[in-house]
């Protein structure tokens, strides 16, 4: 296909590689979850159906996923360890975490009937992610003895904190009983107000869960006389275990021993500081333009199974859209927004200071966000097609250091989404009147814009330039400042109303962005 001359742009686009022999873990928690347990009345200081949905969740990405082997979560997290030599996506930092917690989040909002079939989801949960690089067997047994450690402290808290408070206690009240207090004194605490024996309390509260793949073997068919005929199967397994980085239940699993290696020594103290100091972080530059581009995983394949009209479904762009308006409610950072098919594209202001600029953070919770939105919204588009599987999307973050470069930025995914809809125009035109896909392909090879239109005019009839604008142009998502706005004396906006605007305009021209000057202000 033809090339543009904003294709300069990718140039700004940084490879972010784990190299070997580094063990890769992406651990993702979820993203104001205190805020969305309480909206969803979900039990404290534990719910045992909410920790269920999470486990369910990481078994999928383990199922969905075979590079990753192991995984360890408690509460609103959840550890994922992949193989030792492995080269999913080219090891990419930013792509392998945000494919695991797009997943995971569409997941979650699949599976959330399944759990809590009498509570509606009321809006999408976000997760943060982030990548760790274990450098050695060392560091990733060390790794999984701190969050254990973490589980345990945290869980311990929390127990004394929620039965202080439903036994009448203010928050400030309870927190001034247990500041200083040491796991010993929890503990008497529990036992002696509330006859609580915490050792007694179901381990998933206390120690984890713990899910890791095993061979198993498995029936996938039977032969003409009804005998079973069984294969060696990867299956997830998931235990609770009191020492998840001791060597007595680590050497024990033979498929860990087999992709990561044995632990040779015990953890003795845990340092939460030297382990945090692999974790794999990238700060974007300061006064530049953020974007974070999404783009559909395998989406060829999931509009296939969904039986999207091709070449375009307006569904499907209007679903996407809708997840875009979400996504500008929620962060309010986020200026524009351009997307077309499969892929959006959200600007952040040069000014932000979203997660301190963490790029992991920020792509991971909007990734998130916008997969848990779209599952969440699909019946409100498709009313009459059950969403057969978890949609998932990968993330990047750039930096556009002008607002030229980003106007190009821009205008370079305006121009691809002329160049991919005119061809697909054409292409699926030629299979539906009887060509094959590859005498398709065939047909269209080295064909300028102008054949192009011609052919849709002389064999089928069709006006490129009168098909919906939506599909010519794509969708542009973005603010303004409401007319009522008004200037206080002191010449600060206190309080500017803004509105949230869907087009489909043509944002390669300068008039666009003259009519609109405050987007990118």
């Amino acid at each position: 296909m033809a090339k543009s001359k904003y294709e300069y742009v990718k140039s700004f686009e940084v490879e972010d590689e784990v190299m070997q022999p580094n063990l890769i873990i992406v651990r993702i928690e979820g993203c104001n979850f205190e805020r969305f347990s309480d909206i969803h009345d979900l039990e404290k200081p534990n719910d045992e159906k909410a920790l269920a949905l999470m486990n369910s969740c990481a078994a999928a990405v383990l199922e969905e996923y075979p590079d990753i082997v192991f995984s360890y979560g408690f509460n609103d997290e959840y550890s994922f360890v992949f193989k030792r030599k492995t080269k999913f996506y080219q090891r990419r930092a930013s792509k392998m975490m945000s494919l695991i917690v797009s997943f995971f989040s569409s997941v979650y909002a699949t599976k959330w009937k399944e759990f809590f079939p009498l509570k509606k989801m009321k809006c999408p949960l976000s997760f943060l992610a982030r990548v760790v690089c274990c450098a050695s067997l060392e560091v990733l047994q060390a790794y999984l003895a701190w969050r254990q450690s973490e589980c345990h402290i945290r869980n311990l808290y929390n127990t004394c904190l929620w039965m202080l408070l439903k036994s009448g206690k203010s928050a400030k009240e309870a927190v001034e009983v247990l500041e200083g207090t040491q796991k010993q004194e929890k503990n008497e605490l529990l036992f002696q107000q509330f006859g609580i024996n915490y050792r007694m309390l179901p381990e998933i509260f206390r120690q984890g869960s713990c899910i890791f793949m095993t061979q198993a073997e498995d029936v996938v068919k039977h032969d003409e006389h009804g005998i079973p005929i069984k294969r060696m199967r990867r299956k997830p397994r998931m235990i609770h275990n009191e020492h998840i980085a001791g060597r007595n239940f680590w050497n024990g699993q033979q498929y860990l021993l087999m992709e990561l290696g044995p632990f040779d020594n015990e953890i003795k103290k845990i340092k939460a500081e030297y382990v945090r100091s692999f974790l794999f972080e990238n700060k974007l530059m300061p006064s530049t333009w953020i974007v974070i581009r999404i783009d559909g995983c395998h989406f060829h394949r999931f509009s296939e199974v969904h039986e999207f009209e091709k070449p375009n479904d307006r569904q499907a762009l209007n679903l996407m859209n809708s997840c875009a308006v979400a996504v500008l409610e929620e962060f309010k950072d986020i200026v524009f927004s351009y997307g077309v098919s499969d892929e959006y594209s959200f600007v952040l202001s040069k000014d932000s200071k979203c997660y301190q600029r963490q790029a992991s953070q920020i792509v991971s919770v909007i990734v998130s966000f916008f997969s848990s939105a779209y599952v969440m919204k699909w019946k409100d588009f498709f009313p009459f097609k059950e969403l057969k599987y978890p949609p998932s999307f990968d993330g990047r973050a750039v930096c556009y250091p002008s607002t030229e470069i980003l106007q190009d930025y821009l205008a370079w995914r305006q121009v691809d989404c002329h160049i991919n809809n005119q061809y697909n125009t054409c292409f699926w035109m030629l299979v539906k009147s009887g060509k094959s896909k590859s005498e398709a392909q065939s047909y269209l090879k080295g064909t300028q814009t102008r054949e192009k239109n011609e052919l849709l005019i002389r064999q089928f009839n069709i006006d490129y330039n009168t098909l919906p604008i939506m599909f010519l142009r794509g969708s542009s998502v973005f603010r303004i400042k409401g007319e009522d706005s008004v200037m206080p004396e002191d010449g600060t906006f206190e309080e500017v109303k803004q509105e949230i605007i869907l087009s489909h305009s043509n944002i390669i021209e300068d008039s666009f962005w003259k009519e609109h000057p405050s987007i990118l202000c």
